[in-house]
């Protein structure tokens, strides 16, 4: 259970499509502001965990071409996304917010959100606690990764909300656009592995 409550963390805290787009909400709109979209978030996340512990997500991957067109499409747009953030030069790049997504955003947005697929097949199928009780080990898999993700999550906008009352020097903001950036390409590439 060790193993598995730290590879929950350390598949949650890795910079992904969700935890960006959190991130630039508070930077843009601050930290209240983006409590209804952590809430969208954290439904769309487990509506996704759902689908992937009851098979839908299994059964959808099935269709002739579906699987490798929402990956293609969620690739490009992944790397679009770690362009945006490399290419930013010296200001900090989280997602930048031109109108402030709410609720139903955040739920759509973990519906197509390939890290969430991944890691909620890495979490729920790669790590067997209990093979005999699977349904006590669903749900304490669900409490352990919820026990995880909401902190995370506010941790992430606190952080966005944080970094725009900052002036920090350039070097150190192109540093962090850089570890984005690979951070988000990371993800792509846990995304083709799992293809």
């Amino acid at each position: 259970m060790i193993t598995f409550t730290f590879a929950v963390l350390l598949l949650l805290i890795t910079p992904g499509p969700g935890v960006l787009s959190t991130a630039g909400l508070g930077a843009a709109y601050g930290f209240r502001a983006g409590l209804p979209y952590v809430a969208g978030l954290f439904v769309g996340s487990n509506l996704v965990s759902l689908a992937v512990v009851s098979g839908l997500a299994a059964i959808a991957f099935q269709i002739n071409g579906l699987r490798l067109a929402l990956l293609t499409l969620s690739t490009l747009y992944l790397l679009y996304l770690a362009a945006r953030i490399a290419l930013a030069g010296t200001k900090i790049a989280f997602i930048e917010a031109r109108k402030q997504p709410g609720f139903w955003a955040a739920v759509t947005l973990q519906a197509i959100n390939p890290k969430a697929y991944v890691v909620g097949t890495t979490l729920f199928s790669g790590f067997i606690l209990w093979p005999d009780a699977l349904l006590a080990e669903v749900l304490i898999k669900f409490t352990i990764i919820n026990l995880i993700w909401v902190p995370v999550h506010f941790g992430w906008l606190w952080s966005g909300a944080s970094l725009k009352r900052l002036n920090l020097p350039p070097a150190k903001q192109r540093a962090i656009n850089v570890v984005m950036a690979i951070s988000m390409i990371a993800v792509v590439g846990l995304a083709a592995l799992s293809a």
